[in-house]
């Protein structure tokens, strides 16, 4: 107790009246100080290095965890400079900061801001550019929840929207009309895994003066850099991969030195925050996220392989397998994979079947999140407007863990055996 009161005297002393003036502008120059340094490493460093001060933070490692509603200032002066200082004194704390900092610097961008979930990312990124009258490129293969946010939502603000196929590529200059101001990508595409070429619809994009924003959640900053793939803006759901260990939700939008102000503004406008335990948790996961990822793409390329030999199953779709039809772009635009990936049943279980190879799984869970440790499962039904899903029977979304494979596996043998024996 004496040390943390110590401390926390020291603290006090630290941000009295005189000091928190100077603080902001000697804050963002070790940041800026840091990203020069650190401009020619490796992600695997970026991961573990941005995002901290602890010169800053009386040598302690992590970024503390602060809890903030109110700033004050120590005079007139300086309250009235807020606008010019708002970066140190709006939008967050330190610990919101660091997340940001970290996350855009791994991905290439210029800045990011952090929202509530990553429904919200999704949603304040559109509506940062889309207006009355604007007209919208959607990806028929969008994460569901963003297909409702544009159909329930964007279309009663006067948005048009139209969905188009994502293998469209090159393709899309004949979708873009006048009014165009958005085209929104997912790659891989939700459930079913279909890879964009991103280059390719960006160039059309932007030769329109279309912003090109990507739902980058499945590649994560490490393995798809989508500022160096057209892309204007990233979202991503930090509840999956960068959080990683299913206790938390937690929204990012990546932007670059042009699209971040409309960005910021519109997480601003419509109240978005996140609250600093999240954050926090978020930034501790990102530091473990690359060794996280390498087993995740490592034990579910095992399974993927097993499944793709076994009889009940027509095909295994991950694009990192030399047979996706998506792996040729995959390839070229992403350094890895993940945990994540579907598989269709060879022929038309009933849901009796499915309930008995379902609801009896040892380690396979049923949920509809992933990116944590732990695997699961969970039938997914695509929807499909601009496209027609056909497949000769179920799909199914599965989410590898870390657990061991041959226990994965062995759960994975059982559940297909209930499969055939309940659907005989």
């Amino acid at each position: 107790m004496a040390c943390l009161m110590y401390t926390l005297g020291r603290l006090i002393a630290r941000i009295a009246p005189g000091p928190l003036t100077d603080c902001a502008p000697l804050w963002a120059v070790n940041r800026r100080a840091q990203a020069r340094d650190m401009a020619d490493m490796k992600d695997d460093t970026k991961i573990v290095a941005r995002g901290r001060d602890p010169h800053a933070n009386f040598g302690i490692v992590n970024p503390p965890v602060y809890h903030a509603s109110t700033i004050t200032f120590p005079d007139l002066a300086t309250l009235e400079r807020r606008g010019e200082l708002r970066v140190r004194y709006r939008g967050g704390t330190p610990t919101t900061f660091a997340l940001e900092e970290a996350v855009a610097d791994l991905e290439g961008g210029a800045n990011a801001v952090v929202t509530s979930s990553g429904l919200a990312a999704i949603s304040t990124a559109l509506t940062a550019f889309l207006a009355t009258g604007d007209h919208l490129l959607m990806v028929d293969t969008v994460y569901d929840p963003g297909r409702k946010f544009c159909d329930r939502v964007l279309t009663r603000l006067g948005v048009e929207i139209t969905y188009y196929d994502p293998l469209i590529g090159a393709g899309i200059v004949d979708l873009i009309r006048p009014n165009t101001r958005v085209v929104y990508t997912e790659s891989p595409g939700s459930q079913t895994f279909e890879v964009q070429d991103i280059p390719a619809i960006a160039a059309a994009a932007h030769d329109a003066g279309a912003v090109v924003i990507t739902d980058n959640t499945w590649g994560t900053p490490l393995y798809f850099k989508s500022f160096a793939h057209g892309a204007d803006v990233s979202v991503h759901a930090a509840t999956k991969y960068i959080a990683g260990h299913s206790d938390v939700m937690l929204g990012l939008v990546v932007g670059t030195e042009a699209t971040y102000p409309a960005l910021k503004t519109a997480v601003t406008l419509w109240g978005q925050c996140a609250g600093p335990d999240d954050v926090y948790l978020t930034l501790r996961g990102l530091r473990s996220m690359s060794a996280r990822l390498g087993r995740h793409q490592e034990n579910a390329l095992v399974v993927a392989r097993w499944l793709a030999e076994r009889s009940e199953v027509a095909r295994v779709i991950h694009p990192a397998l030399a047979h996706d039809p998506g792996h040729a772009l995959w390839s070229r635009d992403f350094t890895g994979a993940n945990g994540l990936f579907g598989v269709v049943l060879a022929k038309p279980y009933g849901k009796h079947a499915m309930a008995a190879m379902l609801d009896n799984m040892r380690l396979f869970a049923l949920g509809f999140s992933w990116g944590g440790y732990e695997s699961l499962i969970v039938p997914a039904d695509p929807v499909r407007t601009a496209t027609k899903w056909q497949a000769p029977g179920p799909l199914l979304r599965l989410h590898i863990g870390l657990e061991d494979t041959e226990d994965l596996i062995a759960d994975l043998a059982d559940g297909l055996a209930r499969l055939e024996t309940a659907s005989g």
